[in-house]
């Protein structure tokens, strides 16, 4: 008997209307603004009416460093939202909007997997309420009037050499990063080079995660500085008068997104950020209104725990006055014996010695989220390859540290899989915790940078290149030295080196540049080969996606 795939298993459930899904958590009819049966976003309304309302526990789910076995972060995070939810607990989860691109290249949706998925779906790896649409065209009346102010006299006096800022477009294509535009005679324009970041990768989109309302979020798309001028000066959005009618494009976009599991718990999704490029963290709104709404909220953020959760923990919870009570490491069997050097299709047997080999990378992961003061639980997700002996192995290593490890078997249970976790997550919420940020906002951003890169990567050090130490010298000069720290860096590796597995050490972290995000609070240190805009694989997911005569969508994963 076969398995049905993702899309085949969303398609057979039996949704429940998001009217009475939101019941669930005490949202009403009238705070609702509903996107056809099934879909929702929640109304300004909505906030007056739970503001005062008790914080629920805040749980975060991260993982180890991501290999081609695949981890299942997304899948936990809904597995054990649904678990909580049988035990009788008030639960709701945020996830991270899907991004088109990486949905038509190489890694497929974004909605969770088997019987641990958000649904409907199709909808809400494709178009879903237009969030995604309407940041890109936010971001692209920037761009336009940026341009036209140049073609139009400069009277703002910009160096067409100094345009900091990119268009950008929701997908992968590697033609876009390089171009010249404002080719054809005097009335299309200044020709200059430019280019284009994929939509999650944007400034705008960070301010939209990172906004608390309409006037915090027109503030901060006023502060972009989308260039320079010929006497060295920042030129930002405010003085292009653009940021009034970017926020009002965002206007429906910043409301959070309301959709349910398979098991009907309800889910917010909203905003989508990565975490190799950007913070990748869904909106602090969704993360306010689900702590308001339940005791117990699950949220995750991208990649691996070096990434995501570390700018959770020192970004989006400092911004956001955020106080986590519990971390969740995602893990499985398979992917600890991939970092100790087991090929794919190796998997299957068991190899205590690449076991024994790749466990120092989930052990550095443990480690780092207990030095932020926060309990962890370690979530092995269950293959029908794992043998008792590796899962002891794993557990007695993780006892040294003092971490709970849990097997779960929610993709193929859903959140009857995720009761022994959903437990351990319970104990841990339960535990008093020193929730502290790693480093001082206040140091300098040499400084910053360097505690991320030893305390978090465990670099020996960090080499600033000659355009690094430019651009940092630009940002002090500019009075911004105090913004939080956004690391660009690979997500295959704990270190900038994609090649180096487990548990590198012996390294020195290379920033080869660094770029402000005054609008959204951070600064960007670019390291290793970084893109901003993907490209596509040799063949596409997109290949296999089809649709028939009756709307039918097949080959979405």
């Amino acid at each position: 008997m076969g398995f049905l795939s993702d899309i085949e298993i969303a398609q057979h459930a039996v949704m429940e209307p998001i009217v009475k899904v939101a019941e669930k958590i005490g949202i009403s009819e009238d705070d609702l603004e509903q996107y056809g049966k099934y879909k929702a976003k929640v109304s300004f309304g909505l906030w007056d009416k739970i503001k005062d309302n008790k914080d629920g526990k805040l749980i975060l789910v991260t993982a180890i460093t991501p290999t081609p076995a695949g981890e299942g972060k997304t899948t936990t995070s809904v597995g054990l939202a649904q678990a909580l939810a049988k035990l009788g607990k008030k639960t709701t989860l945020a996830l991270r909007e899907p991004s088109l691109g990486p949905v038509f290249g190489v890694k497929g949706g974004a909605a969770g997997g088997g019987y641990s998925q958000v649904v409907p779906m199709e909808d809400i790896n494709v178009h879903f309420t237009g969030d995604f649409h309407a940041i890109t065209s936010a971001n692209n009346l920037l761009s336009a009037m940026l341009d036209n102010s140049i073609q139009q006299g400069n009277p703002l006096n910009i160096d067409p050499r100094r345009i900091a800022f990119k268009r950008v477009l929701d997908m992968n294509d590697r033609a876009l990063r390089h171009v010249v535009i404002g080719l054809g005679g005097k009335v299309d324009g200044v020709p200059r080079e430019d280019g284009f970041d994929i939509t999650v990768a944007s400034e705008v989109m960070a301010i939209l995660c990172l906004s608390t309302g309409i006037e915090d979020l027109k503030e901060r798309l006023a502060n972009i500085i989308v260039a320079y001028k010929y006497t060295g000066e920042p030129v930002t959005a405010r003085e292009l008068e653009a940021h009034g009618a970017m926020a009002m494009l965002l206007k429906d976009a910043i409301k959070p997104n309301l959709v349910q599991t398979l098991e009907h718990v309800p889910a917010f999704i909203h905003g989508g950020p990565f975490a190799n490029i950007a913070h990748g963290c869904n909106s602090i709104m969704a993360t306010r209104y689900g702590l308001k709404l339940a005791d117990y909220f699950i949220t995750e953020a991208g990649f691996a725990a070096d990434l995501g959760a570390e700018k959770f923990l020192d970004i989006k919870c400092r911004l956001g006055g955020l106080h986590p009570s519990a971390v969740v490491i995602v893990a499985t069997i398979r992917a600890l014996k991939m970092h100790g050097g087991v090929a794919k299709e190796d998997l299957g047997k068991v190899d205590m010695a690449a076991l024994e080999a790749g466990i120092p990378n989930l052990e550095k992961h443990v480690e780092n989220m207990l030095s932020f003061g926060l309990p962890v639980v370690v979530a092995l997700n269950a293959f029908p390859t794992d043998t008792p002996e590796e899962l002891k192995f794993i557990q007695e290593k993780c006892a040294k540290l003092g971490v709970p490890v849990v097997e779960s078997d929610i993709w193929a249970k859903g959140g009857e899989g995720g009761i022994e976790m959903a437990k351990a997550v319970i104990e841990a919420c339960d535990k008093p915790n020193t929730f502290h940020h790693l480093y001082d906002a206040n140091l300098s951003p040499e400084e910053k940078i360097k505690t991320i890169a030893t305390k978090i990567y465990g670099a020996d050090g960090v080499n600033f290149t000659d355009q690094a130490k430019k651009d940092l010298k630009q940002i002090h000069d500019l009075g911004k030295d105090n913004l939080l720290i956004c690391m660009a860096k690979t997500q295959s590796s704990i270190s900038d080196d994609p090649a180096k597995k487990g548990r590198p050490t012996n390294f020195t972290l290379t920033v080869r540049e660094v770029r402000l995000s005054a609008g959204a609070g951070f600064i960007i240190p670019i390291t290793g080969s970084i893109m901003t805009m993907p490209g596509l694989p040799k063949r596409p997911a997109a290949c296999s996606i089809d649709v028939d005569a009756k709307g039918n969508v097949s080959g979405l994963f």
